[in-house]
């Protein structure tokens, strides 16, 4: 199977999707104690997500350094990415997300709480964009 941006930016959004959905109903049972676990995401999360295909040369760029170090890096992207959407999407009073109410944001668009879950989130991506192929 040939690698392409397509196919990458496919699993990459997807991907995202299926973690949103699962973070935020895992949260639906913490602050809402409600067992059905729903969840609730955007059709402007598959493309945020998707973006981190960007990320490949960056991804190559990193792959000789240590865990730490990678993951570092994909969180500050993912913070800069989420940043630049949040902001462009609340100027067009279309942002998925608010998180002004938290103790840890930055203009209600970014949880730095969140950092440890980028931080896997942007390891996983990595593994997405190179993975191995030959079955």
């Amino acid at each position: 199977m040939k690698k392409n941006f397509a196919t990458d930016f496919c699993l990459c959004g997807l991907t995202g999707w299926c973690l949103e959905c699962f973070w935020t109903g895992l949260g639906s049972i913490i602050k809402h104690t409600d067992k059905e676990l729903p969840c609730r995401t955007s059709v402007w999360m598959f493309p945020i997500y998707g973006m981190a295909a960007c990320l490949r040369p960056i991804y190559q760029a990193l792959k000789n350094r240590c865990v730490a170090i990678r993951g570092f890096v994909y969180t500050l992207c993912i913070f800069l990415a989420e940043f630049i959407t949040g902001t462009l999407l609340k100027k067009h009073k279309a942002c998925p997300w608010d998180y002004s109410k938290a103790k840890l944001n930055i203009k209600g668009v970014i949880r730095l709480d969140y950092a440890p879950a980028w931080f896997l989130a942007g390891l996983l991506f990595e593994k997405i964009i190179f993975r191995k192929t030959d079955f």
